[in-house]
C-alpha cells in the first residue's frame, strides 16, 4: 500500500474522538475491548465498531489469550503511524521554510 493511502486510512481513522481516546488508552498498554468500552462510556456494539475501524486502518492489533479465545486484547501496532509521521515532519519542514523565506521577502521589503 502507498504511503499516501496509508496516511489516508490513519487519519480517517483518527477523526473520530471517540478512536483518537482509544489510541491513548492503548499508548499505555494492551486493553480488553470491555475495558476500553467502560473507560469511554460506549456500550459494546459501538466501541467494536470503533475497533474493526482502528484494525482495518492497521493501527491496532487483536490478541487472544489462550485461556478464553472470547477475550480480546488489543494493542497499539508498532510502527503504524510511520508514514504519517513522517508526512507531518516533511509537512512542519516545509511550511517553516516557506515562513522563513516570507520573512526574508518581508524584512527585505521593509527596508
Amino acid at each position: 500500500m502507498s504511503a499516501s493511502r496509508t496516511i489516508d486510512r490513519t487519519l480517517a481513522a483518527l477523526a473520530d474522538p471517540h478512536r483518537r481516546k482509544a489510541v491513548e488508552l492503548l499508548g499505555r498498554g494492551p486493553l480488553r475491548a470491555g475495558e476500553l468500552a467502560e473507560a469511554l462510556k460506549l456500550p459494546a456494539p459501538a466501541m467494536s465498531r470503533h475497533l474493526r475501524a482502528l484494525k482495518q486502518s492497521g493501527l491496532v492489533e487483536e490478541t487472544h489469550p489462550a485461556f478464553d479465545a472470547r477475550v480480546r486484547i488489543y494493542t497499539l501496532r508498532a510502527g503504524a503511524m510511520a508514514d504519517l509521521k513522517q508526512w507531518l515532519a516533511d509537512t512542519e519542514r516545509m511550511w517553516s521554510d516557506q515562513l522563513a523565506s516570507f520573512k526574508t521577502h518581508v524584512e527585505k521589503a521593509c527596508k
